[in-house]
């Protein structure tokens, strides 16, 4: 049988060091150069060639191999050459600059006109003049920065492809946007479970060149089928609201949906809120409209907005530019009658972006989103209530206009119920209970009796089994033991909740 010896650091005292050779380790004698055979690799062959071929240099220590070992470094044109390290380690280094100025969006021109001369100037001064010279060796131009980038790119798109491969289950996230050049860019992220956790990452970006349509859309989502990647694991698809996306019958989510029976759509989150926020009554409509036309008319002009920012700095405010309106309140008399309603306006805009702003960040999933938009309905019905008692405390301006607040109770009443019915039309999921999915938010609070009966003694097995881990990251590590009860709560968990990254 033959046996595949390995080199050992130690085999320098014999005046011997490794080289590989079609993935063997060979013997190689730092003296002579000689390069011996896998099955001379073991001390006492190589001692015995160090006494016939050297024997004037059996009493050197081990520090004179080690010497003899450099100079043959030197010499060699392999992976083991200090010729080929130091070359190795400025290409490893121009490739991290152009990773660095592609995260940073930068033009590649940068790193030859700035990066790398700044970095010269930085070396020269603070360490030695040599060192500075060593940074000539990195490649900066602007061919070879671009063609690194791509190189980068094309690595880091087949590591996230072999993960997705290897995950049972993924998700995508679409997003069609039109740059400042008018081009189309589809813009595809993908979610997948990796080492018993979540991970998302960008799939790739593709232009749309002519028409936006939901076939054109499904022609560049398709190319991921040359990779090797099955519509069958595909779990769940979130889009925005577009006729193109959304379409009941030709609409991508419809075509993705004839390829994969069992996936989640979703409509992303973030629009939907923002659509169901735009419902107004009349008055309120147009004094909104009215102070949507100031605020262009400050940002649309330079002097303008200069002089806006001193009035601001004059009244010591740091709110935002609806709340200087408000609180310059002796000013804004002059201009506005209808101040009452401004200052509400103040404070619900101030309440729906912190809400936008909970439904922003990675790490969220549909579960997540529907608890926060069914804490601002549960919101709804309780300001409601407190409006018809005349109790305005969740609107401080408003409920600073005094004796005013009686005139404005029945708009906000209007507002608050036509906010209320929109954002149930908008999430009629977030009021309707999925029957067999209380058990994925908690399953050590859920009675067994709401599980499907198929999953039922996994679950109590599993409830039994751990307590207090992150959601996802416990639905992720069942894979193996609890199959389908993870399988049944991943594919609920994977979709992206909104367009957000």
């Amino acid at each position: 049988r033959n046996i595949r010896r390995t080199y050992s650091e130690d085999y320098i005292k014999f005046g011997f060091t490794g080289q590989e050779k079609e993935v063997v380790d060979l013997p190689q004698c730092v003296i002579c150069f000689k390069v011996l055979g896998n099955d001379s690799m073991m001390p006492a062959k190589l001692k015995l060639h160090l006494e016939k071929c050297h024997p004037n240099l059996l009493q050197k220590d081990k520090d004179y191999s080690e010497r003899q070992l450099s100079g043959l470094k030197q010499q060699r044109l392999d992976s083991t050459s200090a010729f080929y390290n130091k070359k190795s380690n400025a290409v490893h280094a121009s490739c991290i600059v152009a990773y660095k100025v592609t995260q940073a969006k930068k033009l590649h021109t940068i790193v030859e006109q700035l990066v790398l001369p700044c970095a010269k100037e930085m070396a020269w001064l603070v360490l030695v003049e040599e060192v500075a010279r060593k940074l000539n060796d990195i490649s900066v131009s602007n061919d070879t920065v671009l063609r690194q980038i791509n190189e980068i790119s094309q690595n880091i798109s087949e590591q996230v492809v072999d993960e997705i491969k290897k995950s049972p289950l993924f998700a995508i996230q679409l997003d069609e946007s039109t740059d400042v050049t008018l081009c189309s860019q589809l813009s595809v992220f993908a979610q997948y479970m990796i080492e018993g956790d979540f991970k998302d990452k960008f799939l790739f970006c593709k232009t749309l060149d002519t028409t936006t349509k939901a076939q054109d859309v499904m022609e560049i989502v398709n190319l991921f089928q040359v990779h090797g990647l099955d519509w069958v694991n595909l779990v769940g698809v979130t889009t925005n609201g577009t006729p193109a996306m959304l379409g009941s019958r030709s609409g991508f989510q419809m075509l993705v949906k004839q390829r994969a029976q069992m996936v989640t759509r979703a409509h992303c989150f973030i629009h939907r809120e923002a659509l169901a926020s735009k419902t107004w009554p009349d008055q309120l409509n147009v004094i909104l409209k009215g102070l949507v036309k100031v605020v262009n008319d400050i940002k649309s002009s330079a002097r303008n907005t200069r002089l806006f920012k001193r009035f601001c700095l004059d009244g010591d405010c740091q709110q935002g530019m609806y709340s200087e309106f408000f609180n310059r309140e002796r000013r804004r008399r002059i201009y506005f009658s209808r101040l009452k309603e401004l200052a509400y306006l103040v404070d619900i805009f101030g309440i729906l972006n912190k809400q936008n702003l909970q439904l922003q960040g990675k790490g969220a999933n549909l579960f997540s989103h529907q608890s926060i938009i069914k804490a601002f309905l549960d919101k709804l019905e309780f300001w409601i209530v407190s409006v018809e008692s005349n109790n305005l405390v969740q609107f401080p301006y408003a409920d600073a206009m005094l004796g005013e607040k009686e005139t404005i109770q029945m708009q906000i009443l209007e507002h608050l119920r036509k906010l209320r019915d929109e954002f149930q039309r908008y999430f009629p999921e977030v009021d309707r209970t999925r029957d067999g999915l209380s058990f994925i938010r908690n399953p050590f609070t859920t009675d067994v009796n709401s599980v499907p009966e198929d999953l039922q003694e996994e679950f109590l097995d599993l409830k039994n089994d751990f307590a207090g881990v992150y959601t996802e990251k416990l639905w992720a590590s069942m894979t193996r033991s609890y199959p389908n009860l993870s399988a049944h709560a991943v594919r609920f968990l994977l979709p992206f909740a909104s367009t957000y990254m």
